[in-house]
This record gives C-alpha cells, sequence and structure tokens, in this order.
C-alpha cells in the first residue's frame, strides 16, 4: 500500500511502525474472510483491510479520530484471525493497537460510554474491587433485560448477565512464595502469572496449574508485586495504563530471574499471554525496561506450551472422554499455538474432536462481550451451535473469557483445558466434568 506520510509524521516513532505496517498490505482481501465481524455484518468497513484504510486516511492526514473511525475500530474483536490469513505478514495487531491509543487521545466519546469504560478501566484489572463488584452486581442482576433495552445502558446490562451466579473465595496459592516440586528430581523453576479476572472467577485454575506442575517436579513461584498483564486497559487505548502494568510485572518478573533464575514464565489465560509476548515490543522505547521486557517476553509461555516441552510421565489415567477443544483467538492467531494443546489432551486419553469454523472468535474478546453485546451474542451463539455439533461431551479451552462467553449458551460443561490434564496425571476430577467412558490405570 502506498503512503503518504511527512518527515515530519515519521519522525515519531509509533507513525513510523505504522506506516511500516500499511506499506505491507496489498489490498488482496484474505482477510476478509476469517474476520468475525465481516463475515457476520457484511460490511467492507467492518473487514481488516476496511479498518485498514481507515487508519491509514486518520493516521496520514494527522486528524483525529471522528464517529465513524471509532464505530468501526470499536467493533473490532482484535481476535486477530486476520494475521493468521494474511498472506503479506502484516502485523494488524500493533496497527490497530495504535489506532485505539490515537482514538483515546483525540476521540470525546458520549459521557454513558467513557463511564462504562472509565468503570471496566478501574475495576477488572484489580481482584479486589472485582470481587466487590460481581457480590454487588448480584442486586442488580434482576433489572439487566430492562437495563439492555436502554442503549446507553446496554453495557451495564450485558455486565450482569455475565456476572456469575457465586464468586469463589480468593486462593492463597496466589500469595507470593514458592510452590516447591515434589519428588528428587528437580523438572525445572517457573513463575506463573497469578493476573486479574481470572483469579477472581475461577482461581482453581491457576491452584491446578500449580497442583500438576509441582507434581511433575517443577518448583513454581508466585512472584511478589506481578499483578493485571494491562490487557484489558490496552485494548481500549489507555496506553499509560498498560505500560504502567506491563513496567510492574518485568520488575517482579526480573527479580524472581535474578534470584534463582526462571525456565519460564507460566501463563493460563491466553489473551494475558499474547500481551506479555509482547512487552518486548511496547516497552522497546522505554531504555529502562527494553531489554528487561524483551526478556520477559521471551520466557513467556502459555501452560500447554510449557507442558509439551517437558517429558511427562504417562497419565494416571485415561478417561476416554470426548472432548470439544475451542482454540482461543489469543492461543491460535495471537500466539500461533495450535497442535499442542490438542496432542496433550489426547496423550491424557481424551478423545479431541474439532468444530467448525474453529478460526472465528466466540465473541468474548476481554470486554468485547460488554461493549459490544448485540455482536458478541451472534459470535457466541454461532460457536456453540458448532461446538455442540461435534457430539462432544465437555468443551476445553485455555481462556478465562472464553470460557465464560461459551458456559453462558452451551449445554456443555466449560473447562480450562489445565483442569483436564491435571485430572489425567492424577489430579481430582474437574466439577462438573462427566466420568470418563474407560477411566483405566495407564500402563
Amino acid at each position: 500500500m502506498q503512503t503518504n506520510f511527512s518527515a515530519a509524521q515519521l519522525a515519531d516513532p509509533h507513525v513510523a511502525e505504522s506506516e511500516k505496517i500499511l506499506r505491507k498490505c496489498v489490498h488482496c482481501g484474505f482477510c476478509t474472510a476469517t474476520c468475525p465481524t465481516y463475515v457476520t455484518l457484511g460490511n467492507e468497513l467492518d473487514s481488516p483491510r476496511g479498518r485498514i484504510y481507515l487508519i491509514k486516511d486518520m493516521l496520514e492526514n494527522g486528524r483525529p479520530a471522528d464517529k465513524q473511525i471509532v464505530t468501526h475500530i470499536d467493533r473490532c474483536l482484535s481476535c486477530l484471525a486476520c494475521m493468521t490469513t494474511c498472506p503479506s505478514g502484516v502485523n494488524y495487531m500493533h496497527l490497530v493497537d495504535h489506532a485505539r491509543v490515537h482514538i483515546e487521545e483525540t476521540y470525546k466519546r458520549p459521557l454513558p460510554d467513557r463511564l462504562t469504560r472509565a468503570m471496566l478501566a478501574l475495576v477488572l484489572p484489580y481482584p479486589s474491587r472485582f470481587r466487590a463488584a460481581l457480590k454487588l452486581a448480584k442486586l442488580g442482576q434482576p433489572f439487566a433485560g430492562l437495563l439492555e433495552k436502554l442503549p446507553a445502558l446496554k453495557p451495564l446490562g450485558a455486565m450482569l448477565k455475565l456476572a456469575p451466579a457465586s464468586v469463589p473465595a480468593a486462593s492463597p496459592m496466589a500469595s507470593p512464595g514458592i510452590h516447591a516440586g515434589q519428588g528428587t528430581s528437580k523438572n525445572g523453576r517457573v513463575a506463573i502469572l497469578t493476573g486479574c479476572a481470572q483469579s477472581v472467577l475461577d482461581p482453581a485454575i491457576n491452584d491446578t496449574t500449580i497442583a500438576l506442575l509441582t507434581r511433575l517436579g517443577v518448583e513454581v513461584v508466585v512472584p511478589e508485586g506481578e499483578g493485571c498483564c494491562g490487557a484489558l486497559v490496552h485494548h481500549m487505548g489507555r496506553e499509560a495504563a498498560a505500560l504502567a502494568s506491563a513496567r510492574r510485572n518485568v520488575d517482579a518478573w526480573t527479580r524472581a530471574i535474578e534470584q534463582g533464575g526462571l525456565d519460564a514464565i507460566v501463563i493460563t489465560a491466553s489473551g494475558c499471554g499474547t500481551t506479555i509476548k509482547d512487552y518486548g515490543f511496547m516497552l522497546r522505547l522505554d531504555p529502562a525496561y527494553a531489554d528487561k521486557a524483551a526478556r520477559v517476553s521471551a520466557l513467556a509461555r502459555d501452560i500447554t506450551e510449557y507442558l509439551a516441552s517437558i517429558d511427562l510421565p504417562e497419565p494416571v489415567r485415561k478417561p476416554g472422554t470426548i472432548v470439544a477443544y475451542h482454540s482461543a483467538c489469543s492461543m491460535q492467531h495471537g500466539q500461533k499455538i495450535t497442535r499442542q494443546p490438542k496432542e496433550l489432551l489426547a496423550k491424557a486419553g481424551f478423545v479431541v474432536r474439532e468444530p467448525r469454523e474453529g478460526h472465528l472468535c466466540c465473541g468474548s474478546a476481554g470486554t468485547y462481550n460488554i461493549l459490544q453485546s448485540e455482536i458478541s451474542a451472534q459470535l457466541r451463539d454461532r460457536k456453540v451451535r458448532n461446538i455442540e455439533a461435534t457430539g462432544a461431551e465437555i468443551v476445553a479451552t485455555g481462556n478465562i473469557g472464553c470460557i465464560t462467553q461459551i458456559a453462558s449458551a452451551a449445554k456443555l460443561p466449560v473447562v480450562h483445558t489445565i483442569k483436564l490434564l491435571d485430572w489425567a496425571y492424577g489430579g481430582p476430577q474437574p466439577e462438573g466434568v462427566p466420568d470418563g467412558r474407560a477411566v483405566v490405570a495407564a500402563e
């Protein structure tokens, strides 16, 4: 794509990076076939190619964002399916992230939208605040349907409908400390991201991960000072807040590296993993953090990615349960992890089935199912139909947003992949998971 940025514009490193990305686009349109919003809405401006044109026009002319641009950029899920499809290597993720920052800096949203986004940014990244908000949400849930009928309050209604019936207690395993590996042979030392929303909605995911890893002889460190990865505010264009979260985590993990070394930083929410693996890029212009951030990004591993890299024993039991594996967008498109989760499940004795249209987003996408609830619901229902058509008994996935989204409409239980793996390797049977067809001791 031909661009016409001035020398003064290109002096801004963010603009210069976006200009390089724009130049790679060849208008081929392959991205439209795999873009969930284009497939759903049929509008060229709701495709990656259409958004690229809008972003180019906005940045090239140095003008503030307008309502049309904001509408179509807000509808983007950041699922990154377009990056998997693109034959030219267009880094749409970095381009749309820059566009969102530009929108945040130049566009004044309507007051209800500003308040909703401010509330999400002030609550979701902080576990104690989020836990308190979910408990309060039970009081408002009877009014969710009414709120959804009012355009200005629709996100609040969507938020209330997504709130769980009960909130698990905070896990003591999320507190800073070291969990020693069991047995005489030590198989590694890793840090684990405790994160924010997942630690509130399902703290058992990280507890199970720690239990499995330590049973395998891996020492697990929960560092002092780490927290939300910054993805939630990053995707809202709140760059300063996102970079502050990144720096805090880089500091925490750097201390852990210096105090005993790390083989990996294990992440159990694939949305967080995509962002943490991008810390090196996000902080590339910060001389105090560029090298440390790159080191952290290089150590980041999804839990299935890490388990696939170590020698696993034979499973204790092979359940034989038929599992529909839902590959989160941040897993398959953001991190390019497609093989390891399915292979681990199959080795553990599960029968793995893949739904049709597996490349399409379920509609969760961080806060998307709150801010764009109608499109999100259409994508969720499409995803659930494809999952249930597999004839599976359970759904496995590696992202808490997908778990919450799919479970809100599916008849099948939806669990994190790590819970099924832990069950096969000697852990307890996950709650809600049906008994295996033939639970046998592994030979």
